[in-house]
Protein backbone atom coordinates (compact mmCIF):
# COMPACT_ATOMS: atom_id res chain seq x y z
CA UNK A 1 0.00 0.00 0.00
CA UNK A 2 1.49 3.40 -1.02
CA UNK A 3 1.93 6.17 1.70
CA UNK A 4 -1.08 8.59 2.49
CA UNK A 5 -4.36 8.31 4.73
CA UNK A 6 -6.85 9.84 6.68
CA UNK A 7 -5.50 12.74 9.08
CA UNK A 8 -7.08 15.60 10.71
CA UNK A 9 -6.04 17.66 14.05
CA UNK A 10 -8.06 17.74 16.96
CA UNK A 11 -9.84 21.23 17.97
CA UNK A 12 -12.23 21.71 14.38
CA UNK A 13 -9.42 22.29 11.96
CA UNK A 14 -10.05 19.03 10.11
CA UNK A 15 -9.26 17.79 6.76
CA UNK A 16 -8.39 14.62 4.85
CA UNK A 17 -5.14 13.78 3.89
CA UNK A 18 -4.37 12.16 0.29
CA UNK A 19 -5.39 8.28 0.58
CA UNK A 20 -3.46 5.88 -1.45
CA UNK A 21 -6.35 4.28 -4.22
CA UNK A 22 -6.71 0.74 -2.39
CA UNK A 23 -7.52 -1.10 -5.76
CA UNK A 24 -8.80 -4.31 -5.92
CA UNK A 25 -6.34 -7.44 -5.95
CA UNK A 26 -7.32 -10.93 -6.19
CA UNK A 27 -6.72 -12.70 -2.72
CA UNK A 28 -3.95 -15.46 -3.27
CA UNK A 29 -5.97 -18.60 -2.24
CA UNK A 30 -9.57 -18.65 -1.46
CA UNK A 31 -10.72 -18.33 2.09
CA UNK A 32 -11.89 -21.48 3.44
CA UNK A 33 -12.57 -20.26 7.12
CA UNK A 34 -15.82 -18.73 8.68
CA UNK A 35 -17.59 -16.42 6.79
CA UNK A 36 -17.58 -13.75 9.68
CA UNK A 37 -13.30 -13.95 9.59
CA UNK A 38 -12.67 -13.59 6.45
CA UNK A 39 -10.82 -10.45 4.93
CA UNK A 40 -12.31 -7.31 4.00
CA UNK A 41 -11.94 -6.17 0.36
CA UNK A 42 -9.90 -2.92 -0.07
CA UNK A 43 -13.01 -1.13 -1.29
CA UNK A 44 -15.01 -2.13 1.97
CA UNK A 45 -11.84 -1.16 4.59
CA UNK A 46 -12.00 1.79 2.21
CA UNK A 47 -15.69 2.90 2.41
CA UNK A 48 -15.33 1.97 6.53
CA UNK A 49 -12.53 4.04 7.36
CA UNK A 50 -13.98 6.68 5.39
CA UNK A 51 -17.12 6.45 7.57
CA UNK A 52 -15.25 6.67 10.53
CA UNK A 53 -13.48 9.68 9.69
CA UNK A 54 -16.78 11.48 8.52
CA UNK A 55 -18.09 10.52 11.85
CA UNK A 56 -15.08 13.23 13.71
CA UNK A 57 -16.49 16.05 11.00
CA UNK A 58 -20.21 14.91 11.63
CA UNK A 59 -19.92 15.58 15.25
CA UNK A 60 -17.81 18.78 15.31
CA UNK A 61 -20.17 20.28 13.18
CA UNK A 62 -22.88 19.80 15.80
CA UNK A 63 -20.80 20.61 18.22
CA UNK A 64 -21.13 17.54 20.03
CA UNK A 65 -19.00 15.74 22.78
CA UNK A 66 -18.54 12.65 20.47
CA UNK A 67 -16.35 14.11 18.21
CA UNK A 68 -12.79 12.74 20.61
CA UNK A 69 -14.76 9.23 20.47
CA UNK A 70 -15.10 9.55 17.07
CA UNK A 71 -11.61 10.43 16.45
CA UNK A 72 -10.38 8.08 18.81
CA UNK A 73 -12.15 4.92 17.45
CA UNK A 74 -11.56 6.43 14.02
CA UNK A 75 -7.72 5.60 14.94
CA UNK A 76 -8.45 2.04 16.53
CA UNK A 77 -9.35 0.20 13.23
CA UNK A 78 -6.77 1.94 11.50
CA UNK A 79 -4.56 0.28 13.93
CA UNK A 80 -6.33 -3.16 13.67
CA UNK A 81 -6.13 -2.94 10.11
CA UNK A 82 -2.22 -1.01 10.52
CA UNK A 83 -0.49 -3.46 12.36
CA UNK A 84 -3.31 -5.99 11.97
CA UNK A 85 -3.90 -6.66 15.71
CA UNK A 86 -6.49 -8.58 17.53
CA UNK A 87 -9.53 -6.78 19.28
CA UNK A 88 -8.10 -7.04 22.85
CA UNK A 89 -4.80 -6.66 22.11
CA UNK A 90 -5.55 -3.57 20.52
CA UNK A 91 -7.49 -2.13 23.74
CA UNK A 92 -5.09 -3.25 26.04
CA UNK A 93 -2.45 -1.32 24.31
CA UNK A 94 -1.23 1.66 26.56
CA UNK A 95 0.97 5.19 24.96
CA UNK A 96 4.34 3.20 26.02
CA UNK A 97 4.07 0.64 23.58
CA UNK A 98 5.02 2.17 20.85
CA UNK A 99 9.05 2.23 20.32
CA UNK A 100 11.52 3.66 17.58
CA UNK A 101 12.88 1.69 15.03
CA UNK A 102 16.60 2.79 13.89
CA UNK A 103 15.99 1.19 10.64
CA UNK A 104 12.88 2.92 9.60
CA UNK A 105 13.85 6.33 11.35
CA UNK A 106 11.41 7.86 9.09
CA UNK A 107 8.57 6.48 11.56
CA UNK A 108 9.64 8.75 14.54
CA UNK A 109 8.39 6.97 17.99
CA UNK A 110 6.19 4.56 15.77
CA UNK A 111 8.10 2.51 14.17
CA UNK A 112 7.65 -0.70 16.94
CA UNK A 113 4.56 -1.61 18.55
CA UNK A 114 4.91 -4.14 21.21
CA UNK A 115 1.82 -6.31 21.87
CA UNK A 116 1.76 -7.40 25.62
CA UNK A 117 -1.69 -9.64 25.06
CA UNK A 118 -1.46 -11.36 22.10
CA UNK A 119 -3.62 -14.43 21.77
CA UNK A 120 -2.55 -16.98 24.52
CA UNK A 121 -2.37 -20.98 24.88
CA UNK A 122 -4.30 -23.37 27.38
CA UNK A 123 -2.62 -22.96 30.62
CA UNK A 124 0.01 -20.08 29.65
CA UNK A 125 0.31 -16.53 29.80
CA UNK A 126 -0.75 -13.80 27.42
CA UNK A 127 2.10 -14.04 24.23
CA UNK A 128 4.10 -10.93 23.46
CA UNK A 129 5.07 -9.67 20.36
CA UNK A 130 7.11 -6.61 18.66
CA UNK A 131 5.24 -5.67 15.59
CA UNK A 132 7.38 -3.45 13.16
CA UNK A 133 5.14 -0.57 11.42
CA UNK A 134 4.65 -0.84 7.98
CA UNK A 135 1.85 1.36 6.92
CA UNK A 136 3.21 4.76 7.12
CA UNK A 137 -0.42 6.25 6.85
CA UNK A 138 -1.73 4.13 9.73
CA UNK A 139 1.54 5.91 11.58
CA UNK A 140 0.57 9.09 10.96
CA UNK A 141 -3.07 8.52 12.16
CA UNK A 142 -1.88 7.63 15.47
CA UNK A 143 0.58 9.76 16.20
CA UNK A 144 -1.68 12.20 15.19
CA UNK A 145 -3.80 10.94 17.88
CA UNK A 146 -1.34 10.50 20.63
CA UNK A 147 -0.10 14.26 20.36
CA UNK A 148 -3.52 16.12 19.72
CA UNK A 149 -6.55 14.44 20.41
CA UNK A 150 -5.82 11.81 23.33
CA UNK A 151 -4.61 14.53 25.44
CA UNK A 152 -7.78 16.23 25.66
CA UNK A 153 -9.04 13.12 27.83
CA UNK A 154 -9.76 14.33 31.32
CA UNK A 155 -7.27 11.40 32.31
CA UNK A 156 -4.70 11.60 29.71
CA UNK A 157 -2.41 12.12 32.59
CA UNK A 158 -3.48 9.30 34.97
CA UNK A 159 -3.96 6.70 32.45
CA UNK A 160 -1.77 4.71 30.67
CA UNK A 161 -3.80 3.65 28.46
CA UNK A 162 -3.85 4.35 24.28
CA UNK A 163 -7.57 4.79 23.76
CA UNK A 164 -9.32 6.74 26.78
CA UNK A 165 -12.87 6.88 27.76
CA UNK A 166 -14.83 9.72 28.67
CA UNK A 167 -15.27 8.61 32.07
CA UNK A 168 -11.24 7.88 32.57
CA UNK A 169 -11.19 4.21 31.71
CA UNK A 170 -9.47 1.91 28.95
CA UNK A 171 -11.68 1.53 25.98
CA UNK A 172 -12.81 -2.18 25.93
CA UNK A 173 -12.98 -4.84 23.60
CA UNK A 174 -16.49 -5.08 24.05
CA UNK A 175 -17.20 -1.51 23.01
CA UNK A 176 -14.78 -1.45 19.57
CA UNK A 177 -17.18 -4.69 18.53
CA UNK A 178 -20.08 -2.14 18.93
CA UNK A 179 -18.76 0.22 17.21
CA UNK A 180 -17.37 -1.56 14.37
CA UNK A 181 -21.06 -3.18 14.53
CA UNK A 182 -22.51 0.51 13.98
CA UNK A 183 -20.62 1.29 10.82
CA UNK A 184 -21.14 -2.15 9.28
CA UNK A 185 -24.98 -1.33 9.62
CA UNK A 186 -24.66 1.94 9.08
CA UNK A 187 -22.65 1.14 5.50
CA UNK A 188 -25.18 -1.58 4.53
CA UNK A 189 -22.10 -3.86 4.68
CA UNK A 190 -21.97 -7.64 5.50
CA UNK A 191 -23.56 -8.91 8.59
CA UNK A 192 -20.94 -11.26 9.39
CA UNK A 193 -18.02 -8.93 8.95
CA UNK A 194 -16.35 -8.53 12.68
CA UNK A 195 -13.20 -6.02 13.65
CA UNK A 196 -11.15 -9.05 13.56
CA UNK A 197 -11.72 -9.54 9.69
CA UNK A 198 -9.36 -6.14 9.57
CA UNK A 199 -6.65 -8.26 10.72
CA UNK A 200 -7.08 -11.09 8.29
CA UNK A 201 -7.17 -7.91 5.69
CA UNK A 202 -3.75 -6.97 7.32
CA UNK A 203 -2.02 -10.05 6.32
CA UNK A 204 -4.10 -10.82 3.03
CA UNK A 205 -3.10 -7.39 1.49
CA UNK A 206 0.69 -7.30 3.07
CA UNK A 207 0.69 -10.66 0.98
CA UNK A 208 -0.52 -9.82 -1.62
CA UNK A 209 1.62 -6.56 -2.12
CA UNK A 210 4.63 -9.07 -2.44
CA UNK A 211 5.61 -9.40 1.58
CA UNK A 212 6.95 -12.93 2.77
CA UNK A 213 4.94 -15.15 4.46
CA UNK A 214 7.61 -15.90 6.97
CA UNK A 215 7.38 -11.74 8.50
CA UNK A 216 3.97 -11.47 7.87
CA UNK A 217 3.08 -14.93 10.05
CA UNK A 218 5.72 -13.60 13.21
CA UNK A 219 4.23 -10.08 12.37
CA UNK A 220 0.54 -11.21 13.19
CA UNK A 221 1.65 -13.74 15.87
CA UNK A 222 0.44 -16.60 14.06
CA UNK A 223 1.51 -20.07 14.97
CA UNK A 224 0.13 -22.66 12.72
CA UNK A 225 1.64 -26.39 13.08
CA UNK A 226 1.63 -26.51 8.85
CA UNK A 227 3.72 -22.97 8.91
CA UNK A 228 6.50 -24.12 11.65
CA UNK A 229 9.03 -24.23 8.93
CA UNK A 230 8.30 -20.56 7.63
CA UNK A 231 9.35 -19.67 11.03
CA UNK A 232 12.74 -21.81 11.22
CA UNK A 233 15.68 -19.53 11.11
CA UNK A 234 13.91 -16.24 11.05
CA UNK A 235 16.27 -13.91 12.83
CA UNK A 236 16.09 -10.16 13.86
CA UNK A 237 17.91 -8.94 11.01
CA UNK A 238 15.69 -10.57 8.70
CA UNK A 239 12.87 -9.07 10.02
CA UNK A 240 14.34 -5.70 9.42
CA UNK A 241 15.43 -6.67 6.06
CA UNK A 242 11.76 -7.72 4.96
CA UNK A 243 10.57 -4.44 6.58
CA UNK A 244 12.86 -2.18 5.20
CA UNK A 245 11.71 -3.14 2.05
CA UNK A 246 7.81 -3.33 2.82
CA UNK A 247 7.95 0.10 3.94
CA UNK A 248 10.05 1.48 0.82
CA UNK A 249 7.07 0.05 -0.92
CA UNK A 250 4.72 1.87 1.06
CA UNK A 251 6.41 5.13 0.84
CA UNK A 252 7.53 4.41 -3.00
CA UNK A 253 11.35 4.28 -2.88
CA UNK A 254 10.93 0.65 -3.66
CA UNK A 255 10.60 -1.67 -6.61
Amino acid sequence: MREGGPGRRAGGNTGTAPWADLTTAAHLTDYEGRAERRPMTREEIQAFLDHADAQVERAIRRGRKGALAAYRDATVFKTLYGWGTRCTETSRLDVTDFYRNPKAPELGAFGALHVRYGKRSKGSPPRRRMTLSVMPWAVEAVADYVTNVRPRYAAAGANAALWLTERGGRLRAREIEDRFADYRDALGMDRDLVPHCLRHSHVTHQIEDGADPAFVQRQVGHRYPSTTALYTGVSGDFMNTMMRKVLDRALGGGE
